[in-house]
């Protein structure tokens, strides 16, 4: 092979290589692969000495065709440049729109977390507001009770002092007409006890225990100033009890027996007085 052919598969060489470089960069196979093949193709015609191509047609289409590839590689790297500055761009514009949302998320977490806490103040609030109220409802039921039972209690203490009044109206009415009694009674007695003591030497006292003690003078000839006396007074029943007779007497009982029955007392002092007379003649 000759200097000149050395050289021409030199150049042919190159061109392959700037081919596969293509290739590294990312041209699709079926391009490179073409390519290849005409330059292999035209490899093939130099070698071929009865080929009807001419050396200067070869070095034509050989300046064209590396004046193509040429402007395909510029174009190539122009629209690299141009993608991998929108590249940049839109990555710039990712980020900073990632940054915002991510400001935007976190303040709206904050204020998420800040309503929770809130909604859980409230709601503690409300636990604790629920429990005083009931603590309250308890309070004013148990008042309640108290209020009903106390009125219950006031209610039976009326009835009673109700009919404690009664009973002491009823208590009263009685003594006013037993005292009444008493008054008429003390009237019949100390005007019986006038007429005895002008014509029987009789006298009335009142003495301790709200009783009546009679004397008698005027019975022994002897002694007429020597006294007979007993004592009465009304028990409980409102009936006559005699007692404390001096000198005994032992028909006392007897006479204290038939003045309950007949209630007529000047018969009663009649025969008390002649029960002391024959007590002094005998």
């Amino acid at each position: 092979m000759s200097d000149r052919g050395r050289e021409e598969e030199g150049a042919l060489k190159f061109e392959i290589e700037k081919l596969a470089g293509l290739r590294e960069l990312g041209l699709e196979t079926c391009c490179w692969l073409e390519l290849f093949l005409v330059l292999c193709g035209l490899a093939a015609g130099l070698r071929s000495p009865g080929k009807a191509f001419s050396y200067k047609m070869i070095e034509d289409e050989l300046a064209l065709f590396d004046k193509s590839i040429n402007e395909f590689w510029n174009k190539f790297k122009s629209t690299l440049s141009d993608t991998s500055c929108q590249m940049m761009g839109l990555r710039d514009t990712y980020k900073d729109s990632i940054k915002a949302l991510t400001e935007k998320l976190s303040v709206k977490l904050k204020e998420e977390e800040r309503m929770v806490e809130m909604f859980l103040e409230y709601q503690n609030q409300i636990c604790r507001r629920n429990k005083l109220i009931q603590e309250k409802k308890d309070n004013l039921l148990r008042l309640i009770a108290e209020i009903k039972d106390k009125n219950e209690k006031l209610e039976v203490l009326t009835a009673n002092i109700q009919d404690l009044k009664e009973e002491y109206a009823r208590k009263k009415e009685t003594i006013s007409a037993a005292n009444k009694a008493n008054e008429e009674k003390l009237k019949r007695l100390q005007k019986s006890a006038d007429l005895y003591k002008d014509r029987l030497g009789l006298e009335i006292r009142k003495i301790y225990g709200d009783k009546l003690q009679f004397i008698f003078t005027n019975i022994d000839p002897k002694h007429p100033e020597n006294p007979f006396m007993f004592s009465l007074h009304l028990n409980e029943a409102r009936e006559y009890e005699v007692s404390d007779s001096a000198p005994h007497l032992e028909c006392l009982a007897e006479f204290q027996e038939k003045v309950r029955k007949t209630n007529n007392f000047s018969a009663f002092l009649a025969n008390v007085r002649k029960a002391f007379t024959a007590m002094v003649y005998n």
